[in-house]
């Protein structure tokens, strides 16, 4: 059976990007952070499902603001709350 529907075209559902090793490494020197300082996002949430990410893996999230153009998120993908 074929999905008929996207999560991540709906209008709603900011640019979700998922980091590479190196993109991964250069932010979080960076911001001189570790993975476990970024907010969390779950395994079970439908962006994550469908891009196909995996716990330790970092989201990049472009969200449009009317008043300040872009602005980016990250989130580190993880199985279970803190």
């Amino acid at each position: 059976m074929e999905k008929e529907y996207s999560v991540l075209k709906h209008e709603l559902v900011p640019k979700h990007t998922i980091l590479n090793d190196e993109e991964k490494k250069k932010l979080l020197e960076r911001f001189n952070i570790k993975p476990n300082h970024l907010p969390r996002i779950l395994t079970t949430d439908p962006v994550v499902k469908e891009l196909g990410a995996k716990e330790g893996n970092v989201l990049k999230i472009d969200r449009k603001s009317p008043v300040s153009g872009t602005i980016t998120y990250y989130r580190i993908v993880s199985r279970r709350k803190k």
